[in-house]
């Protein structure tokens, strides 16, 4: 038994098995198989191919590098600091400076009580050398009080006048809206070893002189400040009075199957800071800065500026693409693939939703039993045959009346009579019997007679 099923499975090595196909002539589900089959080579076409581009290697790993350059000439004319002209060296990067207070000089003094860690009620509150938490100086030792007053505040080391809290009204330069930022923008893709610029190449020496960027002229970027805040939504003169923070992301998407000179930047501007929270402390940006300097007597000074301006945050992404042939194949046989789908969907419908799905589903499926069970099944009907002919022939015989206590023969089975009472006038009917007979009947010893076999009896006479 081992080495016949061996056998037999090497010998299924070398089958072919091919499928078979059932056509069900029904004109719904074969509507509904092309529309399926339309849908998915439309998704396949359009979205795959045309829109995602799949058919293409891409690389992501952009390498970039961004100059920034300000231009721009406004002149102010304040109490504060008299008349000043104003370029991109004063105001950039301390754009929009205000001073607030005069030349200050270090010197002791005492510390605002309005500072939580300055307060104290004896000297030993004040260790000297450490710096007030959110204060202006260095602590000395000494605790100072007004009069006769319990607590005091701590005698620091610092710049006199202490800075003072406060927000400019007005923007100081409120015409800061017609200067240039130039960005330029290096990119690199190095998988397939590709370079760009986001400015024209061409040998014109006066293009950047005269441009300014726009949609239609988007390899000149030299961009107006005022342009930049309208894009995201804001006012000049509200941004430039507590400063904000303006996103440009500049993208690059290039196909390197069409010419170098499709590759090109697209701009996006945004808002980042908090501008929706009105007068919150963490709305708007400013920074401060100090300019020092010695008099005659050589004492020295400091300015303090706080500065409120606008913050540009320049940020790079990009791909590149390329028709590659392997992704072409994946893409492809993943949308054969998904044709099943249809077909799988359809059969769903045709053997369960229709009203002649029994039909279907019984051409469909079709009910296959093993060769030993074949066999079996023909061997049964094989023997009933062979009995029914047999019985037929021995019926059609008169059967001989043995002597009493004799065994009788019939269809070449032995059957015994029944026991016969002592008179002579009436004689024994024959006992038919079921052929017992291995090599004439499938069923041994069953004692089962047919119908018609009875009917055909007859009483045998002496």
């Amino acid at each position: 038994m081992g080495q016949a099923g061996c056998k037999g499975l090497y010998q299924s090595l070398f089958d072919y098995k091919t499928e078979k196909y059932v056509i069900a002539k029904n004109k719904k589900v074969g509507l509904l198989y092309r529309l399926l089959q339309v849908s998915i080579l439309t998704y396949l076409v359009v979205w795959v191919f045309l829109v995602k581009k799949c058919y293409q290697d891409t690389d992501t790993s952009l390498q970039s590098s961004i100059i920034t350059k300000v231009k721009g000439v406004t002149f102010t004319n304040t109490s504060e600091l008299g008349e000043r002209l104003w370029d991109v060296v004063c105001v950039w990067p301390p754009a929009g400076e205000e001073p607030l207070a005069p030349p200050p000089r270090c010197s002791l003094s005492w510390q605002s009580a309005s500072v939580p860690d300055a307060l104290c009620y004896e000297d030993s509150d004040c260790p000297p050398g450490e710096p007030v938490v959110a204060g202006n100086g260095v602590r000395t030792g000494r605790c100072l009080r007004e009069g006769s007053a319990q607590k005091g505040t701590c005698e620091i080391f610092a710049w006199c006048p202490v800075e003072t809290r406060s927000r400019p009204m007005k923007p100081l330069l409120g015409e800061a809206k017609d200067f240039t930022v130039y960005i330029k923008n290096f990119i690199r893709f190095p998988k397939f070893n590709f370079s760009k610029t986001n400015v024209l190449d061409t040998t014109d020496r006066t293009f950047l002189k005269s441009c300014k960027f726009s949609p239609e002229n988007p390899y000149c970027p030299i961009f107006r400040l005022g342009s930049v805040v309208s894009w995201t939504g804001s006012n000049f003169q509200e941004i430039a009075v507590q400063g904000g923070v303006i996103g440009i992301q500049i993208e690059w998407d290039c196909d390197l199957d069409k010419a170098p000179s499709e590759c090109y930047p697209r701009y996006y501007f945004n808002r980042l800071d908090n501008r929706f929270s009105g007068n919150s402390i963490s709305s708007g940006y400013n920074f401060r800065f100090a300019k020092y300097y010695r008099d005659a007597a050589g004492v020295e000074f400091r300015t303090l500026f706080k500065a409120y301006g606008i913050r540009f945050d320049v940020m790079v992404n990009g791909k590149a693409g390329k028709f590659n042939i392997i992704p072409t194949i994946i893409n492809v046989g993943s949308g054969v693939a998904l044709m099943g789908v249809g077909s799988f969907f359809c059969d769903l419908v045709l053997i369960y939703f229709i009203k002649k799905s029994h039909f279907y589903r019984d051409k469909k499926y079709e009910e296959v039993r093993s060769v030993m069970d074949l066999e079996v099944l023909a061997q049964m009907a094989e023997s009933s045959q062979q009995s029914v002919a047999l019985d037929a022939a021995g019926l059609a015989e008169q059967p001989e009346v043995q002597d009493e206590g004799s065994a009788q023969k019939e269809n070449g089975c032995v059957c015994g009579q029944l026991p016969q009472p002592a008179r002579e006038t009436s004689p024994a009917p024959a006992v038919p019997c079921a052929p017992t007979c291995p090599h004439r009947s499938g069923h041994q010893g069953n004692g089962k007679v047919s119908v018609e076999q009875l009917q055909s009896l007859q009483t045998v006479e002496a």
